[in-house]
C-alpha cells in the first residue's frame, strides 16, 4: 500500500498515467462505451463512476494548457437533448484541481469514437449516466 493514492486508482491505472507524456490523451468511458473495441490500451475501473475517477486522476494529471480544448465530451446525438447533468460535475472537479475554468468541448459521437481510437488509453468505468464520456489531454507538470 502507498499513502495518499485514492483507492479507485489501481496499480495498472497509476502505471498508465505515469507512462503518458505531454499531449497524450486518456478517455474516461462510461459503462455503455465500446471501450474494448476502441482502445489501444484499456484499464478496467468497474464499480467506479467517471467523476470519482476524474477527481482521483487529476491529483496527478495536469491538463494541457497549450491547447484550446484539453477536455472533450461526447455530444448527445439528439441536439435537442439538454446538456447532460454530469458535465457540471466534470466542470466542478476540473475547476477544483486546475484552479481555472476549462471548457468542455462537445464532440459528435462518431468523431469522438475516432478520437478515442487514437487516445493513449481508455479507462472503462461503471458509470451509468448517459453521455458521460470524457477525453483529457495531458499537460506538463510544472
Amino acid at each position: 500500500m502507498l499513502k495518499h493514492i485514492p483507492p479507485c486508482i489501481s496499480p495498472e491505472l497509476m502505471s498508465l498515467l505515469m507512462r503518458m507524456g505531454h499531449g497524450d490523451e486518456i478517455v474516461l468511458a462510461d459503462g455503455n462505451f465500446p471501450a474494448d473495441s476502441h482502445a489501444q490500451r484499456i484499464v478496467r475501473a468497474d464499480g467506479h463512476g467517471v467523476p470519482v475517477i476524474l477527481d482521483a486522476i487529476l491529483n496527478f494529471f495536469p491538463l494541457d494548457t497549450f491547447v484550446d480544448h484539453p477536455a472533450s465530451v461526447m455530444q448527445p446525438v439528439d441536439l435537442e437533448t439538454p446538456e447532460p447533468p454530469i458535465w457540471n460535475e466534470y466542470r466542478e472537479v476540473i475547476r477544483k484541481h486546475e484552479g481555472r475554468e476549462v471548457e468542455l468541448r462537445p464532440v459528435e459521437r462518431f468523431r469522438f469514437y475516432d478520437f478515442a481510437r487514437s487516445a493513449y488509453a481508455i479507462v472503462a468505468t461503471g458509470e451509468t449516466a448517459i453521455y458521460a464520456n470524457l477525453i483529457l489531454k495531458k499537460g506538463v507538470v510544472q
